[in-house]
This record gives C-alpha cells, structure tokens and sequence, in this order.
C-alpha cells in the first residue's frame, strides 16, 4: 500500500486538485534578490573582519605562528567524524558539511530531526500527515521515503532494507534532546558506508552520561493538545563505567483539517475531525566501559491519517499506521600502541509496520484492508585506522548485512500478498588520505559491493583539498555512488493490481562538486559549492502496457545541478547566526521537465540574539521555500515561514525554560503530495506554540 511515485507527472491522478493550485506570489527579480543579500553580506563581511584583525584588503592574513596562545584559543575549529569515520577539521573534510549543535536544538526550539534537516542549506521536508519526508539538492519526490540518504545514529545505520526509509520524525529512534550534535554530509558517502547513502550522510552523535551528570526530567506542552515528558539519568562512575538511559512518551491529538477535495455533505463537508492524532514512545540505552560501548533504543509510534490516502474512508479515525524499531550494537574500539586504530561492531535492527485502512463496500459496509511488514537485519563491520606517515593515512573494512527476515503481508477478508525473504550484502572499502604538500591533500577511496539480489557495484571517490591560505579551503570532489532496490520495490504483489520485478537494477549516481570555504576574520565562516550530480536508472512505478498491471522499472534519470551559500558568525557580544541560500535544478533528463517538489530556490537564516548575557536568549528563523511543481503539473505558491523561541537557562538553578512560536505570522502554504492522495497538495501547519522546561538534578 505503500506507493512509490514516478518521476514523470500523473494527469490521471490528478482528478480536481489542479484547480487548487496557487500562483507564486514572488517575483524571479525577489529572488534573485535574495541571492544577492547573501552573496553582498558575504563580500562585506570578509572586508569588515580584516579591517577588524587590521588586515588591509588585498594583504595576506596573519601567519598563525605568531599568534599567542590566548589568541590561537580563540580560534574555533570545527570538527566532523562521520565524512572520513574518524575525527577531522571540517575544512580537511572530503564533503561539504553543516554541524548542528545541541545548544542550537535547544535555543531554536527543534522538536524533530526533522525540523533540524528543514533549517540547513539544500534540505526541505515535506509533511503528508503520515511521515515527514527529506529532501536534497532538489530531490525530494512526494511519497519518496527519503532512501537516497543514509541515516545513522553513532555509526549505526537505521534505514530498513523493505522501504530503506530513514525516518525523522517522532518516529526516529531518539529524542532530540538526546542528541549532542547532527552531522549533515552533503554528496555521496557511499565508499565508506555503502548502499543509500547517494545523496549524503545524516549522522546523529547522541550525548554521554557524562554530559547529563545526574538525573533530567523535561515536559513540553503545546498546540493541539500536543504534551511530552522525558526522563533521563546519566552518569560516568568514578570507577570507570558510563551510562545514559532514557525514556520519552509524546501525545497529540492532531487538528481538525478542511480537505476542499472531499467538500460534500457525504464527506462531513470536507472536514477531517479527529483523524490527526499521534502517539509516541521511545527508550535509549548507552553504556561503556573501557573500549566497549553497548547502545540500544526502541520507538514506537501511532499516527492516525486525515488525508484518506489510497483511496480509504474520509473523516474515519480508523485509518492508521503504527512504526516500531529497534536497534543494538555492540562496538569495541581501541587504538594500539603501533598506532593503529581497531574497530568492530555487531548490530541488530528490527523494523515493524502496521497500516489499516477503512474501506467502504457500498452496501455491504465498510471493511478494514491491512499491512504488515516485519523486518530484521544483522550488521557486522570490522574497520582498521591507521597513520603511516605524518602525511598518510589509511581507512579501510569489512562490512556484512544479513536482512533475514523480510516479511510483508497484505489481507482483509482475503490474503493478497504473504511474501515471506532474506537478503544479504556484503562490502569492502578502502580510502587514502595523502598530504602531498603541506597545502593540497589528496584523499581517495573504492568500494566493492555485492548484493545478493543485483550482483555487483564498484564506487570510487576522490576529493582535492587545497589550501592556499591560512583562512581559505578549495575542494573538488568527485564520486559515483548507488541505491539497491528496496525488498518492497522487488517483491511487493497483490497479483491483482503491481506485481514484483526480481529483475530490477540498482540506482546509480555520478557527482562534481567545487567548494569555497573562507573564515572571514576571527568571527566569520563562509562557504559557496556548486554541484553536478546525474542520477540514472530511478527505480519508477510504471504500468505495464501488456497486462495493464503496476510494477518496478528502472526507466527514469534526473539531473541535479546548483550553488549553495552559507555564512555563519560568532560574536563577543553572544550574538551569532547562519544565513544560507541555495539555488537548485532538478530536472527530469529525459524529458526536461523540472522534478515534482523541487524547490528552486530556498534562503534560510537563523540569528541567536543574548538577552541577558548566558541566561535569556531569542531565537529567530525565517525560512523561504519557492514555488514547486506537484505530480499532476501544477504547483503550489513560495512561503515565508518565521519560527521564534524565547530559551532562558540558570535563572533557577539547573533550569531550562523555553517558548516558541512556530510560524509566527499563521503563512497558508501547501506542499506537493503524493500519488497515494486525492489531493495534488497537503496544506501545512498554520501557526502554533510550544513551551518547555527542563530540570537537572
């Protein structure tokens, strides 16, 4: 029931919804002005920090060597551990990668992964009323579950091997206020991880016991009748052991949601009442002692569908789905005193689906269609670090997956599908960094893959790291990378309406990437990357002209293209912020027709304001989306959406105290919905609040 959309545009879905579309609002001239802003405030800000450092224009910047030691302190130096799997300099990383804080979770008042992806550069999300969809560089298909991006928590990978989905909302695994900071790592990874990691890397570092240091008990409450409780213990033992444990419930009842597609008096005139509401609860385990760490987490969600996908039951809270997934691993990491760095790890994953769908018989009544997917999979890597030389170092490993149970099952009053799997794969990679002069690193990698449904797949990566300056950072990267089909994209069959396709290949990608990264005095970090990637053989749901039915093919191609900025700042004064601007292409290769949900243009900005220095801060977003494309070819109006929080933190003693207002002036827009939805576009949250406290004891 789970519908994957093509990449081409679906007039026969389309039914009414064109007529709902909205015209954009913004001028091109808007825009580019946007644009502008950003690249202006750029050149101004690296002329306004060299006077600042008493570098004239034109002048070369200090040499580090004679700065004293208070003044080198002062310099932050930015560090990323998932864009090479071991510790780095963000400018020596072979990628282009933004760092979101947990201070920054906190003071911007994020309550998702989600919303977290939909603040940083060439990312949007999408929200159907079922789950939260990312998007990338202008992919983001309605109805796609997000499987061109690999999604880890500690190293850990979480996207399931029946619809690769990584998920970001409630039903991610871990709390955001569990996390320590997120790593978002643009481009292809896939040489060191692997299958769906095409687009990026999202790697979520959760925090230590150390971090906590006793007990936190948080509650939020908010709108729609929307409350969550926390409580978290952490702790490191004077005798060595570490733990953290946690456990998180979330309820809301959702809204009452006006649908102009379902306005009749046989559909309660449009209106969905009670149909929104959700349900979470999740646990987090962490413990280490010496070189072993045992991680573990649980989530469970129930969400109710207002949008009577799939043709169910308007106005019926019976519509539903429930997501359940687990994970432990076990890892041991050591480095020895020949210096080579060992590392291993064991994982077991579990992914649980439940959908129920109310369907009306006409006379006979109404009836219950359901969905059932049980999905389990065991991880096993071995990977070796090591430094030959002050100017080479060496990553390579082993990586094995056993899927061993994928189940899924569609039935009502009749079974239309019991498939019943198992899958493995199995990896090797290795990658090279070599400083070839002082100012120009060479990093290389290859990967072989062979998976037991496709075969084989080869994936070199290679990226120049050129600094010609103390303060500028040139990269150019390039790579190929590639998607397995998913068990569902395989095997999925009613035999009465899609049928399986065993033959299906594996996506593939090639990707160009040039990167400026230049700090702008002692405060400011700028950076500007272009990019080329060309997806070919998209896995695409088509109809089979010889039998009429539904089935997987690998048909379509895409081409992505575009420039993104970002700017970022620190001030003595507490002030600091991030402006970004991208400007993307998407477009389908074949026919030259942009993709569905493809934004042109997306301008972020985030600005953290000290009201009372290092107690009371206001947090600022705004964040413009242009006008996008929907499957049926009409499109849906650019927004404006403005998020505010006001955090305090010790004006009690170990009190946290927050309020945000999430789109403050109450924007009407609408997103691109999928091919599962009568509607050609879901109307977003209006505006809403949230308040927040949190106590350490």
């Amino acid at each position: 029931m789970k519908i994957r959309p093509s990449f081409k545009q679906q007039d026969s879905s389309c039914r009414t919804a064109m007529k709902h579309a909205i015209p954009c609002q913004f001028s091109f001239l808007k825009w580019w002005a946007v644009a502008m802003i950003l690249v202006t405030a750029f050149a101004l800000s690296g002329a306004v920090s060299c006077a600042e450092d008493g570098i004239s224009e034109g002048a070369s910047p200090p040499d580090l060597t004679t700065l004293s030691i208070e003044e080198l302190m002062d310099i932050e130096v930015e560090t990323v551990s998932g864009a090479s799997r071991y510790e780095q300099p963000v400018t020596e990383a072979p990628a282009s990668v933004t760092i979101v804080t947990s201070d920054e979770i906190r003071m911007f008042g994020y309550r998702t992964l989600a919303d977290i992806l939909r603040s940083v550069p060439g990312f949007s999300v999408t929200n159907d009323r079922n789950y939260q969809y990312t998007g990338i560089r202008g992919l983001g298909i309605p109805g796609d579950y997000g499987s061109r991006m690999l999604l880890l928590v500690d190293g850990v990978r979480q996207n399931d091997t029946v619809y690769q989905t990584g998920y970001t909302g409630y039903e991610f695994a871990v709390d955001v206020d569990l996390i320590e900071r997120v790593e978002i790592i643009r481009g292809p990874g896939h040489t060191l991880y692997g299958a769906n990691a095409m687009m990026g890397v999202i790697n979520v570092i959760t925090r230590r016991g150390r971090d906590i240091g006793g007990a936190e008990v948080s509650g939020a409450a908010g709108s729609f009748d929307t409350y969550k409780g926390r409580l978290t213990f952490g702790k490191k033992f004077a005798t060595g052991p570490e733990m953290l444990m946690s456990g998180t419930f979330l309820h809301s009842r959702g809204q009452d949601l006006y649908y102009p597609e379902f306005d009749s008096p046989s559909t309660n005139s449009g209106w969905a009442r009670g149909c929104d509401g959700e349900r979470s609860g999740s646990a987090f385990l962490k413990l280490a002692y010496r070189d072993l760490t045992l991680e573990g987490a649980y989530v469970k969600r129930d969400k109710t569908l207002p949008t009577a996908p799939w043709g169910t039951v308007f106005n019926d809270p019976g519509t539903s789905t429930t997501d359940s997934s687990l994970f432990l691993d076990l890892k041991y990491r050591r480095t020895l005193e020949s210096g080579l760095d060992v590392m291993g790890r064991i994982s077991w994953n579990q992914y649980d689906y439940d959908g129920y769908y109310i369907y009306d018989r006409g006379g006979a009544g109404v009836y219950t269609n359901i969905d059932k997917v049980r999905n389990s999979w065991l991880t096993g890597e071995v990977q070796l670090t090591k430094e030959l030389t002050e100017r080479h170092k060496l990553v390579g490993g082993v990586e094995f997956r056993n899927a061993f149970r994928m189940d899924q099952k569609n039935f009502d009053t009749d079974i239309y599908l019991d498939d019943h799997r198992s899958t493995w794969n199995a990896g090797v990679y290795l990658q090279d960094e070599y400083q070839v002069l002082d100012s120009l690193i060479l990093n290389a990698g290859l990967r072989y893959d062979h998976f037991d449904t496709f075969g084989d797949t080869v994936n070199p990566r290679i990226a120049l790291i050129y600094s010609p300056f103390d303060r500028t950072t040139l990269k150019f990267l390039f790579g190929t990378a590639y998607r397995p089909p998913s068990g569902y994209e395989i095997y999925y069959s009613d035999y009465y309406t899609q049928k399986p396709n065993p033959n299906l290949k594996e996506e593939k990608s090639i990707n160009y990437e040039l990167i400026l990264e230049q700090r702008l005095g002692r405060r400011l970090h700028g950076s500007i990357s272009a990019y080329y990637t060309r997806v070919s053989d998209l896995i695409t749901l088509v109809t089979d002209p010889d039998d009429g039915m539904l089935v997987f093919r690998n048909v379509d191609q895409a081409e992505l293209r575009g420039v993104e900025l970002q700017l970022e700042g620190k001030w003595d004064n507490g002030i600091r912020g991030r402006a970004s601007y991208a400007y993307q292409e998407g477009k389908n290769a074949d026919t030259g027709e942009w993709l569905p949900n493809s934004a042109r243009h997306l301008a972020k900005l985030a600005l953290l304001f000290p009201l009372l220095p290092e107690k009371v801060f206001l947090g600022v977003e705004e964040q413009y989306t242009s006008r996008k494309a929907t499957l049926c070819g009409g499109s849906v109006h650019d927004f404006f959406v403005t998020n505010v929080t006001l955090f305090s933190r010790n004006l009690l003693k170990n009190l946290e105290v927050s309020g945000s207002v999430y789109n403050l002036f109450n924007t009407g827009y609408a997103v691109p919905a999928g091919e599962e939805h009568t509607q050609d576009s879901i109307r977003q949250d209006g505006r809403s609040f949230r308040v927040k406290a949190t106590w350490r004891f």
